[in-house]
């Protein structure tokens, strides 16, 4: 789940919207100013800085220069965390190195791991200007529009899972086998740790995915978050630059990977901005069945085993409600790093709910 950025409407997109830095939230600027001036030629002089809305995880913030040069500013949140989360050393590694494929990212410039500038470690990349989509149904575009960019998410996301993780440099980045073994472990102690209530769906997911994994193939870099409004767009056309919130990128199984990213057609409005339950032929949306051959078609597959992918899209379902759980104990212990964040806490029940309801037709199916 990444940070759920609240984004204000335009004609054609979102732009990314800012605010003034919120009460506990606000750090010196002085000494920020000093140690960016001495590492990046254009951050010199007097610094704007707003808080970007959203930032469920890591805060998010935009530097402006007193000449009109902007930056981006990640950085770990304040208070007690949970092992391994908010790793912004671990996103700064992953984009520098896709930059250097050419893939589409901000461009990074620093990471800063000295907790006394800002009280936190950080990292600066460039601020990149375009459209920023929120609505999985896209209801600021034409119909004649809308499958361009679902059409282009799949692009990038293909290219992104045939990226050569070794050439790249990120063959220390994870430990790409039994990814999902894995990731299902750390997510169900992520989810103990966070409990703010008992969800009886959670148990019973904790207990079943372990047992039904399906055997990975070729491993891949993997986001971990792709979905539309973690990618900002061109202004005019549908091309993305840049691919955002790698916090839980790693090498993994890319179709868990790509099962995520489909998890729209699964979750209805009401949950979760999905396009579950949605005329899509009338929208002038892509059918699942006909994003995922385009997918295969992209990453040179034969298609998908039925009895995998109702695994991939079970676990997602849990990994979301997982990690909703943990933004609900960061509202109770008073560390949430976003105005929003109550409200998504609040999913994490209806959301796995969603997932075991998932495994329970799907069961009944086989039967």
């Amino acid at each position: 789940m990444n940070d759920g950025h609240s984004r204000s409407a335009t004609n054609n997109g979102a732009s990314r919207s800012t605010e003034p830095v919120e009460p506990g939230r606000q750090f010196g600027s002085g000494v920020l100013e000093r140690y960016l001036a001495a590492h990046i030629e254009e951050l010199r002089g007097p610094l704007q800085i707003e808080q970007m809305e959203g930032g469920q995880s890591n805060p998010t913030y935009r530097l402006t220069t007193s000449d009109g040069h902007r930056f981006v500013l990640r950085r770990k949140p304040l208070g007690l965390l949970l092992p391994s989360a908010h790793a912004v050393d671990r996103e700064f590694a992953v984009t520098r190195a896709l930059y250097a494929t050419g893939f589409p990212v901000a461009r990074p410039r620093l990471l800063c791991e000295d907790e006394s500038v800002i009280g936190s470690s950080f990292f600066v990349s460039d601020y990149v200007e375009g459209r920023v989509f929120w609505e999985q149904s896209l209801p600021e575009l034409g119909k004649d529009r809308r499958a361009a960019i679902w059409h282009e998410m799949c692009r990038i996301i293909a290219a992104l899972h045939k990226t050569d993780y070794r050439a790249a440099g990120l063959e220390t980045f994870g430990k790409p086998s039994n990814y999902c073994e894995r990731q299902i472990a750390r997510w169900s102690k992520q989810y103990r740790a966070s409990e703010t209530e008992r969800i009886p769906a959670m148990d019973h997911l904790v207990d079943w995915l372990p047992r039904n994994v399906p055997p990975q193939g070729a491993d891949s870099i993997v986001h971990g978050d792709f979905r539309l409004d973690n990618m900002i767009f061109h202004p005019t056309e549908p091309k993305i630059l840049a691919v955002l919130d790698w916090e839980l990128s790693t090498l993994g199984d890319p179709l868990a990977d790509f099962a995520y990213h489909c998890l729209s057609w699964h979750v209805p409005p009401v949950h979760f901005r999905g396009i579950a339950d949605l005329d899509l032929e009338a929208l002038g949306l892509p059918t699942e069945q006909d994003h995922v051959a385009r997918y295969c078609q992209l990453t040179g597959r034969d298609g998908i085993d039925p009895a995998h992918w109702d695994f991939y899209i079970a676990y997602n379902l849990f990994r979301i409600a997982a990690i909703l759980q943990g933004i609900m104990k960061r509202v109770v212990d008073g560390t949430a790093a976003s105005r929003q964040a109550l409200d998504a806490g609040r999913r994490a029940k209806p959301m796995a709910e969603l997932g075991w309801e998932y495994v329970e037709r799907m069961t009944r199916r086989r039967a």
